[in-house]
């Protein structure tokens, strides 16, 4: 490993902020908004008209979360390189205490309770796990990144939060990081009969898996798999999500006009099942035009990882764009039925902060990369 790190470029390192902040990219800038523009109106509908209930909570987070991203942007990259493995240990021992000191709400043990602020460490895991992996692996050549030994360091980054991650329970985000780490794995030129061997491995453990489940965990298999067999426990939640989702039509029942959301039947609107919320009363054209959103941000992040010049930059906008794909992908699968249901919220659409929190700031580091796309940075020492 590197024993500290120098930047080349030909192009000044000492820009001014009004220079960064003109380096940002506007298009990143205004999709990531027209997202969280369009949650507010859809919460302002989920709390039946009444701003106190989500709107205005969710306003004072997305106000700190815009506070912590032009700060990160606007930022030197090199604090961030050097600090990776600093952050990463930050999120993992925040991880650790929820395990002994956590608040309990939902049935799992997922969030940290400091009396003026609560927050789920598990959101930031996912994008510290990303800026760690990408450190690992930018300075390593094709060479080394084919022999099996130096993927045991990123194998040890994951797996400690993974084990704490689903011991919450909070199979959800555990599936995430597992996933982030798959793909960063698979970019870099991991032997692909590696990956091969780990779906084998995985496919000979589920039974020891299944064994060690807990019981509304089994149920949520069994309701993915047949959510009839128990419409009004276990598949009560998608059940009423596909009822919502289906009666919404091509343009929907109108704006605060659906009737499974404005008069509680759908479970968690606000959160987990807002997706359907979108469908109920936007329809078809509604849920394509956030699909859209979603969708438009992934490619224009594969885009820009493959822009700038140091290997860095494009691990971490790669593998933060998997994070962002992850997190839409499992949400709407989840609503659809086409996924088992998991905690996994809609990014920068579902109320709550930590999520919020945790992607404007892998945001921030994005667009920080972005700034300095020019950069080359090499390592010295070994």
């Amino acid at each position: 490993m590197p024993k500290y790190l120098t930047v080349r470029t030909a192009r000044s390192q000492n820009m001014s902020l009004r220079e960064r902040f003109s380096q940002m990219s506007p298009i990143l800038f205004v999709l990531t908004f027209g997202i969280i523009i369009y949650s507010l109106i859809v919460l302002f509908s989920a709390g039946a008209g009444d701003a106190t209930k989500y709107v205005l909570p969710q306003l004072a987070k997305i106000g700190l979360g815009m506070v912590v991203f032009f700060a990160v942007a606007l930022s030197d990259i090199k604090f961030w390189i050097r600090s990776v493995y600093f952050l990463y240990g930050i999120a993992l021992l925040l991880v650790i205490m929820v395990f002994f000191i956590g608040h309990t709400g939902m049935g799992a043990q997922r969030w940290l309770n400091f009396g003026f602020l609560t927050i789920q460490p598990s959101e930031f895991i996912k994008v510290t796990l990303v800026m760690a992996l990408a450190r690992y692996f930018a300075w390593l050549d094709s060479t080394q990144t084919s022999q099996i030994k130096n993927y045991i360091i990123p194998i040890i980054l994951f797996l400690v939060p993974f084990v704490f991650i689903v011991a919450q329970p909070d199979l959800g985000t555990g599936l995430s990081i597992a996933m982030i780490t798959i793909g960063m794995f698979y970019i870099v030129g991991a032997n692909k009969n590696w990956f091969i061997a780990g779906i084998v491995s995985v496919l000979l453990s589920a039974p020891i898996v299944w064994n060690t489940m807990h019981d509304y965990q089994q149920d949520r298999i069994k309701t993915f798999i047949n959510p009839e067999h128990d419409a009004k426990g276990a598949g009560y939640q998608i059940t009423q999500a596909k009822i919502a989702f289906g009666s919404g039509g091509f343009l929907g029942k109108g704006y605060m006009q659906g009737t499974q959301g404005q008069n509680q039947f759908l479970p968690e609107k606000q959160t987990d099942f807002i997706w359907t919320m979108v469908g109920e009363e936007l329809g078809f054209v509604g849920t394509f035009v956030l699909l859209g959103l979603f969708f438009s941000i992934t490619v224009f992040l594969y885009r820009m990882s493959r822009v700038c010049r140091s290997r860095y930059a494009q691990l971490t906008i790669f593998g933060l764009g998997i994070n962002w794909f992850i997190y839409y992908f499992i949400n709407i699968g989840m609503n659809m039925g086409i996924i088992p249901t998991v905690g996994v919220p809609l990014p920068l659409f579902s109320f709550g902060g930590s999520s919020m929190l945790s992607l404007l700031f892998g945001f921030g580091i994005v667009q920080n990369c972005w700034i300095h796309r020019d950069l080359q940075l090499s390592a010295k020492g070994g």
